[in-house]
């Protein structure tokens, strides 16, 4: 299939440091790759360490220096100056995202950048509402009657480390609430989607009052030096990561030295439950998640639990649905799915395809590379049946197109399954008895359960995971707060 091809870009390939766009210091830049067909979209800054160390310093001395923290009224303009700024670009950034994410045009009148930027007000509005300070009635403490007050502060620099699969919307969730909090902010996007990164940084630059240093945007084709340096940095009192569990542990472990607040949202498998009493062809439909974004989500459902008695009839639904998926021109209104991120993450999937073969599922459909497509980093939709919870498939985040079809005899043995994995990121559960449904799922250890196709995904709420899904919240007043620190001061009464 030939791709529409994408209007003429103009994306920002300069960085934002110190409240200026810039080069990199060495004036190397590197690739941006448009997954759907491997070319060349453009280019981009290619930090090194001095890059990085101009903006450590920037923002530790606007956070030190100026009063964003404590005005909170300035801070509110500022970020409704940036929302504005954002709207009116929109169209151009949906562009961008296509041409280095993959994403279907579609997806970008949806959860690729349209609802993203919906979400920016939430923390504005929140931040003006927002109990800054309470009292707490006198007690007698040693003698001395005392008034106490309890201040919230915001906590100070914070990294903000994001991958390739939603960039806008998480770079949104991110620095959005992180600046409405007084904190100030570096941004190190993935390398494979800093485009999207240095258009926020464009927009904080030419149509905002944020202060110099307050926003910082650093891009590099190796994200594993820069991302030490900023992590183990004294200067940085916050780490906000998302992304692999692995790549978790060692942020965790970078962050301990100087004993930093850190946020992680990282891996999934999360469990799509059909109860017996469930009706079987609207919840094998839903199984259609696992294929947006070719199924790179941390929190699809990528485990479909089906009793035995609904097995056969779940696995030809999900057969149809996956089968029908268009895949093809980016550049196409009606897709749900484009290629993924880059060649790496195609050859990933394709090996945990093979995997689940030799551990003996059985392929029902996809497992390969689509004809005529071959020059992109496509993956048809895949389903396995037949999938015990032991297998590599069922336990590892593939983050694919890649569902997995696991039998299972009773209620109790899908709870015991569901809860069967490291991670515990979100789920979902279908029954036409809701009470059921909403038992079952407060025995699932995870952060986040959609029941009978509701979705808990918004602004207003909070997300993160249980176990090696994460430590932390984003979004919501959970989310909020973990931009915060918070002071007890007590006075005579």
């Amino acid at each position: 299939m030939s791709n529409t091809a994408l209007p003429p870009l103009n994306p920002e390939t300069r960085m934002l440091i110190d409240g200026q766009l810039v080069p990199a210091a060495s004036g190397k830049t590197y690739n941006n790759v448009n997954p759907a067909d491997n070319s060349v979209a453009g280019v981009c800054a290619d930090a090194g360490p001095e890059d990085m160390e101009v903006a450590i310093a920037a923002a530790r001395r606007a956070f030190d220096e100026s009063d964003w923290s404590t005005n909170h009224a300035f801070r509110a303009k500022c970020l409704r100056q940036l929302r504005d700024a954002i709207k009116a670009h929109a169209d151009e950034l949906r562009y961008l995202m296509v041409a280095e994410v993959g994403a279907p045009l579609g997806l970008t009148y949806g959860p690729q950048t349209d609802i993203p930027i919906s979400f920016i007000d939430w923390p504005i509005e929140y931040l003006e509402q927002f109990e800054w300070e309470r009292e707490l009635p006198t007690v007698n403490v040693v003698g001395v009657p005392s008034k106490r007050l309890v201040w919230k502060e915001a906590a100070g620099v914070v990294a903000a480390i994001t991958p390739w699969n939603f960039p806008l919307q998480i770079n949104l969730a991110k620095i959005i609430p992180a600046l409405a909090a007084g904190c100030t902010v570096i941004l190190k996007p993935a390398p494979d989607t800093p485009w999207t990164a240095t258009f926020i940084g464009k927009m904080v630059a030419e149509h905002t009052d944020i202060p110099s240093g307050v926003f910082n945007v650093v891009t590099s084709q190796d994200p594993a030096v820069l991302g030490d340096m900023l992590t183990g940095d004294p200067r940085i009192d916050v780490i906000s990561f998302t992304g692999s569990t692995g790549i978790g542990k060692h942020i965790m472990k970078r962050g301990a030295d100087t004993v930093k607040k850190v946020f992680l949202e990282l891996g999934g498998k999360s469990a799509h439950i059909i109860l017996d009493d469930a009706d079987v062809g609207f919840a094998s439909f839903m199984c259609i998640s696992v294929c947006f974004n070719a199924g790179q989500g941390c929190a699809l459902a990528t485990r479909m639990l089906v009793p035995h008695s609904l097995y056969d009839q779940a696995v030809e639904t999900a057969k149809s649905v996956f089968e029908s998926i268009k895949l093809g021109d980016p550049m196409s209104r009606d897709q749900i799915m484009g290629p993924l991120a880059n060649k790496r993450q195609q050859m990933r999937v394709l090996e945990y395809i093979e995997k689940g073969k030799a551990e003996g599922a059985r392929l029902v459909c996809g497992g390969a590379v689509p004809e005529g497509l071959e020059k992109g980093c496509y993956v048809l939709p895949t389903i396995f049946a037949d999938v015990s919870n032991d297998m590599t498939i069922a336990q590892e985040e593939i983050f694919g197109p890649v569902l997995c079809i696991i039998p299972y005899d009773t209620e109790e043995d899908a709870i015991r399954i569901a809860n069967d994995s490291i991670y515990g990121l979100s789920g979902a559960i279908f029954s036409k008895d809701q009470e059921r449904a909403l038992r079952v799922a407060r025995r699932i250890r995870t952060g986040t359960m959609n029941i009978n196709g509701a979705a808990f995904f918004s602004a207003d709420a909070p997300f993160g995971g249980y176990k090696q899904s994460g430590v932390g919240r984003e979004m919501g007043p959970e989310g909020f707060e973990e931009y915060l620190q918070t002071k007890t001061v007590a006075i005579p009464g």
